[in-house]
């Protein structure tokens, strides 16, 4: 084989056909000979040329060219830069979902990261009144709600829950879209978020409350909620990671766990709980309509604010239902024809004042700032607080002007200082506002007088007893003489003890309480529960000090229970929920005893004559037998009646936050007809039991104006010296006549 100097060979197709061309000299009849002879020869066919390319003849560009050839240059290096950032942006958002990846715990570790517990208050029917805190049931499964509930969620915040991977474009597009048509900023108003990106911002996207950098947990409540463009897309990666970590269904459960939904409700089953009384299982499609309805705004829809603004919601949220397939036909129009409505406890709104109070009295590691959730049994009754509230409520609108700003605090108590309502201003359903039962330290006037008499009574002396009312002065060390006056301007001559405190005179109380001594009518005082700092000169009886309405009312409760002191409460038992053993017990109640039964008693009969007969007679109740004082302070500032039949003991107050004087409004009008209507009530159906009352002998001795050795530097009550007949008015003579004339006996 001939040597090819190593190159392939030609490869040739074999020549199939015979050619029509005659060779040179050849007849052209088809035998195929090309050469003289005839036979044909095996001749190779000629070997193709090559034929050289023509260049093209170059054109030159014009303008159109130049153009087109820009543009193809832009979108060339623009496809190659794209691809490019789209590289690197895919690497980043891949490291960014990798990072919230692995620092997601496991789900179950997100059901219940409240920094916060709750308190549910009983009262003394064991029946919830109110709630503290943030109330919270634990979900473990989206299995454990109901699926109307599930689809009510769905419908109303992400109908492609099911289909995206934890962030929507379109329903991001179409948010920007109705902001932007609404005249709004493309991120301010609709989100476009979906459930994944809103359990993420519900976690804060995993920054844990620090107290050290937020100043409170509204605050860092508030700063998870800031949007911002950077905020948005940490959001976006911390969704696609939860997508990546979690199932659509524990994504789901974290979100109806977390979801804040008014009434100091922590999630869905607790929002079942506080709103209609049944667990997250058995909710029906209205109810599971009214709780999605929440979502957008808890407090504005909350169905305790406003039950009917909340079915409203509802409606819509039916509707969305409906259209989506989560309802049938009938199932729908039966669900906006029987809206949902609350339960009888969530539509409790008294008592929160009561509530704040009790919350302020318990240790505040198990109350004000609990971790744990907190149970706690109390005094409190209802019906009692209703007839409090519905007697403010009827002669404000009845006896008070328009427009006035006066304001009344009401306490009711049982004879041991349990506490059973408390009305701490005219707006009865606030709460976590001022109180003015119990933080309003206000001037007690002449409801401070049976402190005095209780004193008087205690050392021996009787109702019966009897002291001038007249000018009288006493030098005051250091300040000069002081002269009390009556209220009315006059002089009552000779009365009995009895006598003095149903009028309410002034010069009887200062001199009685400067003859057993100030330091004797202070400890009284003190030792029955008054622990404000007492004046020291001789206008302590008048009630120149302040003191709470807690504390007045606890102080009556002694007279009433035979002298001992109360310590008011309202906590009865605390326990903690996971716990069936209490934490603690009874916050209050008896404590020792102040003056004797026997004096108690006949203090007793003393103020039985003030609403008999003397300034509190508008307090009157028929026939079940009442007691009580007025009080009216210096330039009517401040108006009381404290008072107490056989089974409860009840004070108010009545006056303005800024000390602006009462027009024609004494201890004796206002707040004892509030005291009267508010009684009858509480009385309404209870059997008439006497006052443990003491009826006095007959008159019997004369209390002398000036000191006596009784008074006490030490405050230890002395024996009361003998009696001392009293003169008929034609036989003072002698010594008797000129010590009368001297010191006004």
């Amino acid at each position: 084989m001939a040597s090819n100097r190593g190159k392939r060979p030609v490869l040739k197709a074999d020549k199939r056909y015979p050619s029509t061309r005659r060779g040179r000299g050849g007849s052209g009849s088809g035998s195929g000979t090309g050469r003289p002879g005839g036979k044909a020869a095996a001749k190779a066919p000629p070997k193709p040329r090559r034929r050289a390319r023509k260049a093209a003849p170059r054109r030159r560009r014009g303008l159109i060219g130049w153009v087109a050839a820009a543009i193809g240059a832009v979108i060339r290096a623009s496809v190659g830069l794209i691809w490019r950032v789209a590289l690197v942006a895919a690497v980043l958002v891949g490291g960014g979902v990798l990072y919230f990846y692995n620092q997601l715990p496991p789900a179950g570790e997100l059901i219940d990261v409240r920094t916060r517990g709750s308190v549910t208050l009983h009262d003394r029917h064991g029946d919830v009144f109110a709630w503290r805190g943030e109330q919270f049931d634990r979900i473990a499964s989206v299995d454990q709600v109901s699926r109307h509930l599930k689809n009510a969620v769905i419908a109303t915040e992400d109908r492609r829950f099911y289909w995206h991977p934890g962030i929507d474009p379109q329903g991001i597009a179409s948010a920007i879209r109705i902001n932007l048509s609404e005249g709004r900023g493309p991120l301010s108003g609709h989100g476009g978020s979906t459930l994944t990106q809103q359990a993420a911002k519900l976690m804060c996207l995993g920054v844990p409350y620090d107290p050290d950098l937020w100043l409170s947990e509204a605050d860092y409540e508030a700063d998870c909620r800031r949007t911002t463009l950077g905020r948005k897309g940490r959001e976006a990666l911390y969704s696609l990671a939860m997508e990546a970590k979690y199932t659509k269904d524990e994504i789901l459960t974290i979100y109806l766990n977390r979801a804040y939904l008014g009434a100091s409700a922590r999630g869905f089953e607790a929002a079942a709980q506080r709103y209609f009384g049944i667990p997250a299982s058995r909710l029906s499609p209205a109810q599971s309509a009214m709780l999605a309805g929440l979502l957008v705004a808890p407090s504005r829809f909350a169905p305790t604010n406003d039950l009917e603004r909340s079915q409203r919601r509802a409606a819509t949220v039916l509707r969305l239902m409906h259209e989506q397939g989560y309802l049938t036909e009938a199932e729908y129009t039966a669900a906006r024809a029987d809206p949902a409505t609350l339960a009888d406890n969530a539509e409790q709104t008294a008592g929160g004042n009561f509530a704040d109070w009790v919350m302020d009295t318990g240790p505040s590691f198990l109350t004000r700032d609990t971790t744990e959730d907190v149970l706690l049994r109390t005094t409190f009754d209802p019906q009692i607080q209703a007839a409090a509230e519905e007697a403010v409520r009827l002669i404000f609108q009845e006896k008070v002007r328009d427009g006035s700003e006066a304001q009344a605090a009401i306490v009711v108590m049982s004879a041991d200082g349990a506490v059973r309502a408390m009305v701490g201003g005219r707006d009865t359903t606030v709460s976590g506002g001022f109180n003015r039962a119990a933080q309003a330290r206000r001037q007690t006037g002449s409801s401070f007088k049976p402190f005095i008499y209780a004193a008087a009574m205690d050392l021996g002396y009787s109702p019966n007893d009897t002291v001038v009312d007249e000018p009288y002065c006493i030098d005051v060390p250091g300040s000069g003489q002081y002269c009390p006056k009556n209220y009315s301007r006059d002089f009552a001559g000779r009365v009995t003890l009895t006598e003095a405190l149903a009028r309410s005179l002034n010069i009887p109380a200062v001199k009685i309480s400067e003859f057993v001594g100030r330091d004797i009518v202070q400890k009284v005082a003190e030792d029955f529960g008054i622990e404000s700092s007492l004046a020291d000169g001789p206008a302590l009886a008048l009630g120149v000090s302040d003191s709470t309405l807690v504390e007045m009312t606890g102080a009556f409760a002694g007279f009433l229970n035979g002298g001992r002191a109360v310590l008011p409460y309202g906590l009865e038992e605390l326990r903690l929920r996971a716990e069936s053993e209490p934490l603690m017990g009874r916050g209050g109640g008896y404590g020792k005893r102040v003056i004797s039964e026997e004096a108690a008693g006949k203090l007793v009969y003393m103020l039985s004559r003030v609403v008999e007969e003397g300034t509190g007679t508008r307090a009157r109740l028929g026939d079940r037998q009442a007691a009580g004082k007025t009080g009216t302070t210096q330039a009517a500032r401040d108006a009381w009646f404290v008072g107490f039949t056989a089974d409860y003991v009840m004070g108010v107050w009545m006056g303005y936050d800024d000390n602006t004087a009462l027009s024609g409004v004494t201890g004796g009008t206002l707040p004892a007809e509030i005291w009267r209507e508010a009684m009858l009530r509480i009385h309404q159906d209870d059997e008439i039991r006497p006052l443990p009352m003491q009826e006095p002998e007959p008159p019997r001795a004369v209390v002398e104006a000036q000191p006596s050795p009784q008074t006490s530097q030490s405050g230890v009550r002395q024996p009361a010296p003998q009696p001392v007949p009293q003169p008929q008015p034609q036989e003072r003579r002698g010594l008797i006549g000129v010590l009368e004339g001297m010191f006004g006996n």
